[in-house]
């Protein structure tokens, strides 16, 4: 196998590689390692604007796999319709559920231990004290029930929650107990303390978090976003946030990244992380074991992992 492989990670700082590509690096630098055309498998540079990781691709004739580096593939679909038919496109599934999950919780316990106050206080030089909701005994539900939403819930069961609601795209049955479908969202609503947001970005979830459903939450709930910024109607969320009714941790924000000035920035029981649920050291580590065994898949035309959807036919997973 004489084809290029394009890694954002440096080759020889991933040990295991299978022999056979040719190992490329490009993180997203003006010029090309290589003639696009020459490459097989691409990896699409990390936590790099869309249009980066994108602009290679018309070129890439040759190209058999697409491996993103992240959960989500809505960075790269606008890509789609320039490739081949035949191409695999792959996600990241399995590298950032630790890293997403304690983010997850980080946001939900400061936010509701008012972590965020007693940091402004303590530049202050403050004593703030005061009675403040715990995480134990709420009613916890889980929007977008897949690998990352499970090991949430792997983190959620020390701290002794009152119940976990899971709701995923269609109906199923986990070891932890049923996964509703979404359409049964707004029965769930109204029970649940702490929403969490951790599903694909997609048709069908643009937008989701309307204020419909925030006007279902109940009265005094959190909204934690480690989805995409695009899951939620930013407008509809500034109006629950700013009366009080609501609180919101966000990792993700529409528009992002989230511009000097804007009302998120300040609006009441709000807090902002920069979409930093991925980038952490458990990252690294976990990348370059996914990229060995898939690329050892497709140097020995085994089945890949983690196959999103295949170019130019209807099949998505």
């Amino acid at each position: 196998m004489s084809a290029d492989a394009w890694l954002p990670i440096p080759p020889e700082e991933i040990e295991g590689l299978p022999q056979g590509p040719n190992y490329r690096f490009w993180n997203g630098e003006e010029d090309y390692p290589a003639d696009p055309a020459d490459c097989a498998f691409y990896v699409v540079p990390y936590m790099k604007p869309a249009a980066l990781g994108q602009r290679p691709l018309p070129a890439m004739s040759s190209l058999e796999v697409v491996q993103t580096l992240s959960a989500g593939i809505d960075h790269v679909e606008p890509a789609l319709p320039s490739l081949r038919p035949g191409v695999r496109l792959c996600n990241a599934r399995g590298v950032h559920e630790a890293s997403t999950a304690e983010l997850t919780l980080t946001l939900a316990l400061a936010s509701l231990r008012g972590i965020p106050d007693f940091v402004r206080a303590q530049d202050r030089g403050e004593w703030l004290g005061g009675f403040r909701p715990a995480l134990a005994d709420k009613n916890v539900l889980i929007v977008g029930y897949g690998s990352i939403g499970s090991a949430i819930e792997d983190r959620l069961a020390p701290f002794e929650v009152a119940r976990v609601a899971r709701v995923a795209r269609s109906w199923r049955t986990t070891a932890r107990g049923p996964v509703h479908p979404i359409a049964e969202l707004p029965a769930l609503l109204p029970d649940s303390d702490v929403v969490i947001l951790c599903t694909p970005l997609n048709e069908s979830t643009t937008g989701l978090v309307d204020a419909g459903f925030l006007a279902r939450m109940k009265d005094g709930a959190l909204l934690v976003n480690v989805a995409r910024g695009a899951v939620v109607d930013t407008e509809a969320l500034l109006a629950e946030v700013e009366s009080g009714r609501l609180s919101a941790a966000l990792d993700v924000t529409d528009p992002e990244p989230l511009p000097p000035g804007h009302p998120l920035w300040s609006a009441r029981g709000v807090l902002v992380s920069p979409h930093v649920g991925g980038p952490t050291s458990a990252f690294l580590p976990r990348a370059k074991r996914l990229l060995v065994d898939q690329l050892r898949r497709y140097v020995n035309r085994e089945p890949l992992r983690n196959v999103i959807l295949t170019t130019g036919t209807a099949n998505r997973t």
